[in-house]
């Protein structure tokens, strides 16, 4: 029975590659032509990407075949892209736009999350002490649609920044502090939003001597200060930061297509526009054609929405927060993260379709140990692949692309209403108090305590 099962395990993992491998030719969706130009540019000088010098400093613009863009990712996403940037150049010294560059791109994407789905399925196994919660969430991942989706298919850079998060939780959870605060670190360093873990480590951190601490920012200021180095030798720090250090102030966008409250704030004032042409119901039943800018928003008469978004992203993170400050196991530590994740996505502004993707693996690890929480994974990641299918289909030209309109009303609209929903539902688990404690590190109901509780945040070492 159990190599039976080890042998379905294997033969769904060679699936889920050669799907993943498949996919690497597709189109992708509009920034991977942002990602081809970094790509050719980072791999002549990465330190110059972001422009050099100047008073004020200069904005870089990088060009590749007549066409031209600047960068706004942390230095270490153009690093890794570089990278694939003199291989391709090396196999094509012309650096050809093709379907090969494509692929190449795509590449890293494929690369980290199998080290990803290693990660998890080595995590579970190590906290349930046995292979079912292990497999699981390693399947949970690799053949993952969203993952699919996201990564080989579309091109978002989103798994370079997820395995050293998850990674980050992981170590820390584990009691290797340092470590932890290297790979925190290194995803802080390739986007922003790895900072939506933080929370959950700040929780994990609680109660420790000033050891654990110091280990811990020891070892993301080294991270840190590794990775600018090259920039602050070339004279382009300041340049560094006036790419990536405002990037959320520049974005005037209400929401970028993500399903969250703000793309139901859209709908509605365009609707209420729409009503002395189109008329009730009319003016509430055509689709949410493009994106809302803030400025159009606040030209509408409404309050800037920032601060109130802000707000309530910093409201629902602060409970979440108070709400798991007793808990120390690996599983209520991964729901803390995920749910920073979901509520950053459904609250905030300027959001973009692909930003809840953090959320999947860290939802897959906590529900491989805690498979009463595996409704809510599905749910999550039916929403997740969902919101990417409805805007870009499986690449360029919208191949195989849910209708918006199959529903009365637009179905990003239902969609977001249902994240909604499920970020109530992800709060209602998260509040449970009856999760968390001693009795409660047990898998599925099994006597795995033992095991569970070498996974906490109680461990020792630095």
């Amino acid at each position: 029975m159990r190599r039976r099962a080890r042998a379905w395990f294997l033969a769904a993992l060679v699936a889920g590659a050669v799907v993943r491998l498949a996919a690497l030719p597709l189109p992708g969706m509009e920034d991977v032509g942002v990602w081809k130009i970094w790509t050719y540019n980072a791999a002549k000088d990465v330190t110059r990407v972001y422009g050099v010098g100047g008073s004020p400093p200069e904005r870089g613009v990088l060009h590749y075949q007549g066409k031209w863009t600047t960068v706004d990712y942390p230095p270490l996403a153009l690093y890794e892209l570089g990278v694939v940037g003199i291989v391709y150049g090396a196999a094509a010294p012309a650096f050809p736009n093709t379907w090969h560059l494509l692929a190449a791109i795509k590449v890293p994407g494929l690369l980290f999350g199998a080290a990803l789905t290693w990660l998890l399925y080595r995590t579970a196994a190590r906290a349930a002490g046995s292979d079912a919660p292990a497999r699981w969430a390693a399947l949970a991942y690799w053949l993952n649609p969203a993952a699919i989706l996201n990564a080989e298919v579309l091109g978002y850079l989103d798994p370079l920044v997820m395995l050293p998060a998850v990674a980050a939780l992981i170590l820390l959870v584990e009691g290797r502090a340092t470590w932890a605060g290297v790979a925190f670190g290194l995803a802080v360093m390739t986007k922003p939003q790895a900072v939506l873990v933080a929370p959950a480590l700040a929780i994990c951190l609680l109660g420790h001597p000033r050891g654990r601490w110091a280990a811990f920012t020891g070892g993301l200021t080294l991270t840190v200060t590794l990775v600018l180095a090259p920039f602050a030798i070339a004279g382009a720090l300041p340049n560094v930061w006036l790419a990536t250090g405002s990037w959320v102030a520049r974005r005037d966008i209400l929401s970028g297509n993500a399903a969250n409250v703000w793309w139901v704030a859209n709908y509605l004032v365009r609707a209420h526009y729409q009503l002395p042409t189109l008329g009730f119901p009319d003016a509430y039943l055509v689709p949410v054609r493009r994106v809302m800018a803030i400025s159009t928003f606040m030209e509408a008469g409404l309050p800037d929405p920032r601060p109130f978004g802000q707000a309530a992203t910093a409201g629902a993170v602060a409970w979440a927060m108070w709400m798991a400050r007793r808990r120390r196991d690996l599983a209520s530590m991964a729901l803390l993260a995920a749910f920073t994740v979901h509520a950053f996505f459904v609250l905030a502004v300027s959001v973009h379709e692909h930003h809840q993707m953090l959320a999947i693996p860290l939802l897959a690890l906590a529900a491989a140990l805690r498979p009463d929480w595996r409704r809510l994974f599905w749910v999550v990641t039916a929403i997740v692949a969902l919101n990417m299918n409805l805007f870009y289909g499986i690449g360029a030209g919208a191949w195989l692309k849910v209708p918006r309109m199959v529903t009365p009303i637009d179905l990003s609209v239902l969609l977001s209403l249902a994240n909604i929903a499920a970020l109530v539902w992800h709060a209602r688990i998260l509040g449970d108090r009856r999760i968390g404690g001693s009795a409660d590190q047990r898998i599925g109901g099994s006597a795995n305590q033992g095991r569970m509780g070498a996974l906490t945040c109680e461990g020792r070492g630095t």
